[in-house]
C-alpha cells in the first residue's frame, strides 16, 4: 500500500463540534430554572478568537460569553451557562476569529451565514424517558405471523384462513384478511428466541378485537382479541417476559378506530360525522377519524392508556401518531402527546412518523419516533440493490443511489432542532410491518451486516422486524409479514442470525452506543466513519458498501471490538464491512 494512496481525516476532525451528549452537556437542568452548562470542542487546525453561545428566553435571542475551558496539543474546549426556563430551549454557538473568521455551529455543523433557529440544539428540563429503555433492542412481532400455539377459536366472518407455510397472497385489501393463527401463547412459547437474539423489549402491533388481521380498525380497547389468546394471554405472555427481563409495548390509534368499534355505533361526537357521511384515515372508510375536540374522548382515551399499562405493558408505539388530532384547520396533535403522555406516566410513547417529525419531538409529548426519515430512508438509499429501483415511500417514484455523503447529511439533517433524549429514544429500524423487508432491498448478506452494524451503533434504541434475523424476505409491507419458518430450519440463514447476536451484543454493552454523542470521522461515497462517546468511552465505527482508499485515523491503540483489527491506525479498506473499535487512549 502506498502512503499517498491512504485517505486522512484531519478536516473532518478539524471542524467544532456540539452535541446534546454527555460529553458536551456538563450540566443538565433537572427542573425549570436551573442552569445548563454545556461544552464546545474546537481543534486547534480550526481555531478561533472568540466563542458565545446564542440562546432563546421567552421568544427572545440572547448571547452569553463562553470562556476557554481547557486546551490539548490539539483542540481548545469552551464552556458556556445558561438558565432553562422553558421545557425546550433551543440554542447555537457563535465563532468568530482565527480560521473560522464568522460562523454559527448548529445541528447540522458549521455555517457559515446567518440562519433560522430550526436546525439549534435542542435543550430540555426534565423529560429524560424512561431509562430501560436507552439500554434496550426492541423485537417487533405481528402476532398473526409469529407463531402459534395451536389455539382453537372461531375464526370471524372476515378471515380468511391461510396455512403457516404459505406466503401472503399479494397487494391490496385482500390481505388484511388473511388469518394465518399466530397468537400471544405462541409468542411466549419462543421468548428464548428473543433472548438468545439479545433482543429485551417486544413491540406488538395491535392486539384488541377488530376487522382485520393487522388490528388497527379496533372495535373495542377493553379486552385482547380472542383470536389471540384473550386478557389471560397477554397477562401471561407479560409475566413471562418480565420474569426474563424483557418489557412489552403495545400499539395504540389515537387517530381513529375501526368502524365496527362500539363507540362509533354511541358516541358521534367523538368523530366527524355529517349524518351519515364521516371523515376517515387517508379515506378508508373503515377507519373513521377521531375528533380530538371532545373532552369526553380524551377521558375515555386516557383510561385506556392507563389501564393496559396497569395492566402490565411498559408503554405504547402510537399508530400514526403525526396525524392524531390534526383535521382541517384543527392541530391539537401537541395537546394528544401532552395528554397521553401525562396518562403513560413514566411508560414508554413512540410515535409512528414516516416524514419529518421534528417538530412533533418537543420533550413533553412522545418520547421518540420510528426514525423512517432519519434513518431508514437514508440507509436504503446508500446500501441498496441496483434491482430495488422504486422508492415505494414516494409512490413508486424511482429511488435514489445515495453516497455516504447524502446519507450522513439526511441522517444530520433529521437529527438537527431535535432534543438529544429524543433522538436516543427513537427507533432506528431497517425495516418494519409497512415496508419491504431490508435483505430484499440490499439483496446481500454482507450489506445486511452492514446495515445492522450502522442500526445498533447509531444514536437511538434499535428495532428489528421479527424474522429480519433469520433473513426473511419481502417485496413490500403485506409480504414482508411472512410466518416465521420455526418448522424451516434449513431456510435460515445462520450465518447473518450469528452476526445479530455480535452486534446486539455490542450494543447492550457499551454506554455510548446506548447514550453517547456522534462525531463523524470520515464520509465518502463508500465509506462512513464515525466517533460515539461519552465521557468515560469512544468507539470508533466503519461502515463500507464496498472497497475504498484505506483511511489514516489519529487514534494508534485501538481495541477491536466488531470486525477487522486496524494496524497503526489505518483502517480496513475491504467492503462491504463493518468494523467497531474501542480508543484506549486519546
Amino acid at each position: 500500500m502506498n502512503v499517498a494512496d491512504l485517505v486522512d481525516v484531519a478536516s473532518a476532525l478539524a471542524a467544532p463540534h456540539h452535541d446534546g451528549s454527555d460529553a458536551y452537556v456538563l450540566e443538565r437542568p433537572d427542573e425549570l430554572g436551573d442552569k445548563a452548562v454545556v461544552r464546545l470542542r474546537v481543534p486547534r487546525a480550526s481555531a478561533v478568537d472568540t466563542v458565545a453561545l446564542r440562546y432563546v428566553h421567552d421568544g427572545e435571542p440572547r448571547i452569553v460569553r463562553a470562556e476557554l475551558d481547557g486546551e490539548t496539543e490539539s483542540e481548545t474546549f469552551w464552556r458556556a451557562t445558561f438558565p432553562a426556563v422553558h421545557p425546550a430551549t433551543r440554542y447555537r454557538w457563535l465563532l468568530a476569529g482565527g480560521e473560522i473568521g464568522y460562523a454559527w455551529l448548529n445541528g447540522l455543523g458549521v455555517v457559515t451565514h446567518d440562519i433560522p433557529d430550526d436546525d439549534d440544539f435542542v435543550l430540555l428540563a426534565g423529560g429524560e424517558g424512561p431509562q430501560w429503555h436507552l439500554e434496550s433492542v426492541v423485537y417487533e412481532i405481528f402476532p398473526d405471523r409469529f407463531a402459534s400455539s395451536g389455539l382453537e377459536v372461531d375464526a370471524r366472518d372476515w378471515a380468511v384462513r391461510r396455512a403457516w407455510e404459505e406466503l401472503p397472497m399479494g397487494r391490496g385489501v385482500k390481505s388484511q384478511y388473511e388469518l394465518f393463527g399466530g397468537d400471544l401463547r405462541g409468542i411466549e412459547q419462543h421468548l428464548d428466541h428473543i433472548t438468545s437474539l439479545g433482543a429485551n423489549a417486544i413491540y406488538l402491533t395491535p392486539v384488541f378485537p377488530a376487522g382485520s388481521v393487522h388490528r388497527y380498525d379496533a372495535t373495542t380497547f377493553e379486552h385482547v382479541d380472542p383470536l389471540l389468546g384473550g386478557d389471560a394471554a397477554l397477562s401471561s405472555l407479560v409475566a413471562a417476559a418480565h420474569a426474563r427481563g424483557i418489557r412489552i409495548v403495545g400499539d395504540l390509534t389515537l387517530n381513529h378506530v375501526g368502524v365496527g368499534h362500539e363507540w362509533f355505533a354511541s358516541d358521534h361526537e367523538f368523530f366527524f360525522m355529517d349524518g351519515d357521511k364521516y371523515d376517515s384515515w387517508m379515506n378508508v372508510k373503515t377507519l373513521p377519524t377521531l375528533n380530538w375536540s371532545s373532552g369526553e374522548l380524551r377521558r375515555r382515551m386516557a383510561d385506556v392508556v392507563r389501564r393496559w399499562l396497569e395492566f402490565g405493558l411498559d408503554g405504547w408505539r402510537i399508530d400514526v401518531a403525526n396525524m392524531a388530532g390534526r383535521h382541517g384547520d384543527i392541530d391539537l396533535n401537541d395537546e394528544v402527546a401532552r395528554l397521553t403522555r401525562e396518562a403513560a406516566g413514566d411508560a414508554l410513547l413512540i410515535a409512528e412518523h414516516g416524514h419529518d417529525f421534528r417538530h412533533d419531538l418537543g420533550g413533553r409529548g412522545w418520547h421518540g419516533s420510528m426514525n423512517y426519515s432519519g434513518f431508514l430512508r437514508p440507509i436504503w438509499w446508500w446500501l441498496r440493490d441496483p434491482d430495488f429501483a422504486r422508492d415505494p415511500f414516494r409512490a413508486d417514484f424511482p429511488a435514489p443511489l445515495f453516497g455516504g455523503e447524502q446519507s450522513v447529511a439526511t441522517m444530520r439533517a433529521f437529527r438537527a432542532g431535535v432534543p438529544w433524549q429524543s433522538t436516543l429514544h427513537s427507533w432506528t429500524l431497517l425495516d418494519s410491518h409497512d415496508t419491504a423487508r431490508f435483505r430484499t432491498v440490499v439483496r446481500s448478506r454482507d450489506k445486511h451486516i452492514v446495515g445492522i452494524g450502522l442500526q445498533m451503533t447509531t444514536p437511538g434504541v434499535p428495532m428489528i422486524f421479527a424474522g429480519d434475523e433469520v433473513g426473511l424476505e419481502g417485496e413490500w409491507g403485506e409480504d414482508a409479514r411472512r410466518t416465521m419458518p420455526w418448522n424451516r430450519r434449513d431456510e435460515w440463514d445462520d450465518a447473518l442470525l450469528a452476526e445479530y447476536r455480535k452486534l446486539i451484543a455490542l450494543r447492550r454493552s457499551s454506554p455510548a452506543l446506548a447514550r453517547g454523542g456522534i462525531r463523524y470521522v470520515h464520509v465518502s461515497a463508500d465509506a462512513i466513519a464515525y466517533l460515539r462517546e461519552t465521557r468515560g468511552e469512544t468507539l470508533l465505527c466503519l461502515a463500507a458498501r464496498a472497497a475504498h482508499d484505506p483511511i489514516r485515523v489519529p487514534f494508534r491503540s485501538l481495541e477491536t471490538l466488531y470486525g477487522d483489527d486496524a494496524g497503526d491506525g489505518v483502517l480496513p479498506a475491504d467492503g462491504p464491512s463493518f468494523h467497531v473499535w474501542r480508543l484506549t487512549n486519546g
